[in-house]
């Protein structure tokens, strides 16, 4: 490289890469929304006045949609608010203080666990850290969680309640789940009874080149596995349409979502459905949102491109730090040698560039090789990417030698 890391701290480069956050331009993508209802339209087809209470279910129109997006019956997606991270913590919740249907509360057990497939998404490992849940790494394969290890821990352990699941384009991995992998989820034996998988399909729709993954419909296989209560899916239009404002979905079983309605209607008495409404008449359907999420990937993917392209140009043939190729999502994983990963995001900090901190993607963010850094680069401008790749590489760089240094 033409300089280095004394000199690169010096030119006071300022960017943020520590959140996977949609960039202005991507948002403005979305700026129909604002408008999508007049003045006079605020009732469904079937004449719900969205300005008033009630609906706790979501309105029929986006649970519609969110039937269409996820590939399940109206009747087995909730439409719900703006976060399906909040979903997520209030299921978990409501496992530790009432149990799962016709089971005990989870906090009368002596201990309670979730499988965690590493390195994985920092927000899951807070939610159980929050609630007191014990957290089980197990190694994430290219093709999805080391299931002989998943297996062996779930089959034999009644504390394990469940397993975190990214299966399209994982955070921070891209991993894709496989066929085989999610039918193995989907039919394993359990000791836990009210067992189940947290089906985090945060990435469905963000693909960053032609070809479009899709994974198997887990509740399907759950069904077919003859465990119908098991999958419980989380999904969002929160990197689609404005990030803080968006529409969250929850897909299950009748039995499942008949306890999440239960236990939601004492502290709500519905969702904004005016923001479902909005949602409804801009988006449409499954095609406008392909659409829309077409112009998404023509935004992202110059940026992954440049992130990759930079990391080969400046790491060279070192074949000691490696970095992965995600064909979607909004991240890239960047792996160091041992021991190197926190000394360098500190090294990145000092010379402006804000990563996620080192360890984030494993659960109490103990990365126990000290390894893992996650790369964002969705927010930056193309030209802040530039700098900041440059800057990244020069930390990992000083980060290798002053391990090594006597």
């Amino acid at each position: 490289m033409s300089i280095g890391y004394d000199e690169f701290r010096k030119q006071g480069h300022r960017v943020d890469m520590s959140r996977g956050k949609p960039s202005p331009e991507q948002l403005s993508l979305s700026a129909g929304l604002s408008s999508a209802l007049s003045a006079d339209d605020f009732r469904t087809a079937d004449g719900i006045d969205c300005r008033n209470y009630g609906i706790l279910e979501g309105i029929p129109e986006a649970r519609s949609l969110g039937a269409e997006l996820l590939d399940v019956a109206a009747s087995q997606v909730l439409a719900c608010g703006n976060s399906s991270l909040e979903l997520m913590y209030d299921f978990l919740a409501g496992g530790m203080l009432f149990g799962m249907p016709g089971f005990r509360p989870w906090k009368e057990a002596p201990s309670v666990s979730v499988v965690c497939p590493v390195p994985g998404y920092d927000r899951h490992f807070a939610i159980c850290e929050a609630l007191g849940i014990r957290m089980i790494n197990v190694p994430m394969n290219a093709d999805g969680p080391d299931m002989d290890r998943v297996e062996a821990i779930v089959e034999r352990d009644e504390s394990v309640k469940g397993i975190w699941c990214v299966p399209l384009y994982s955070n921070p991995s891209g991993a894709i789940y496989s066929g085989d992998v999610i039918r193995r989820l989907a039919s394993m034996r359990a000791a836990a009874p009210d067992f189940r998988l947290l089906w985090d399909d945060a990435y469905r729709f963000h693909h960053l080149t032609d070809e479009k993954f899709s994974t198997v419909n887990v509740v399907r296989a759950c069904a077919e596995a003859g465990n119908e209560d098991r999958a419980v899916v989380f999904a969002s239009l929160s990197k689609v349409t404005f990030a803080g404002a968006a529409m969250a979905f929850f897909a299950s079983s009748k039995r499942n979502l008949d306890w999440w309605c239960e236990r939601t209607r004492v502290r709500s008495i519905g969702p904004d459905k005016l923001n479902q409404l909005r949602h409804v008449r801009f988006l449409r359907d499954l095609k406008g949102i392909e659409q829309l999420m077409d112009r998404h990937r023509e935004i992202l993917a110059p940026k992954f491109d440049l992130v990759k392209t930079n990391f080969g140009n400046m790491f060279g043939e070192r074949d000691d730090v490696r970095w992965t190729n995600p064909k979607g999502g909004y991240f890239i994983d960047l792996s160091t040698p041992a021991g190197c990963a926190a000394r360098a995001v500190t090294l990145a900090a000092d010379a402006g560039i804000t990563l996620t901190a080192a360890g984030a993607a494993f659960p109490y963010g103990k990365d126990p090789d000290d390894r893992h850094i996650r790369i964002a680069p969705s927010y930056p401008t193309l030209a802040e990417l530039e700098a900041a790749t440059a800057g990244i590489v020069l930390s990992v760089l000083r980060a290798i030698d002053s391990r090594s240094a006597p």
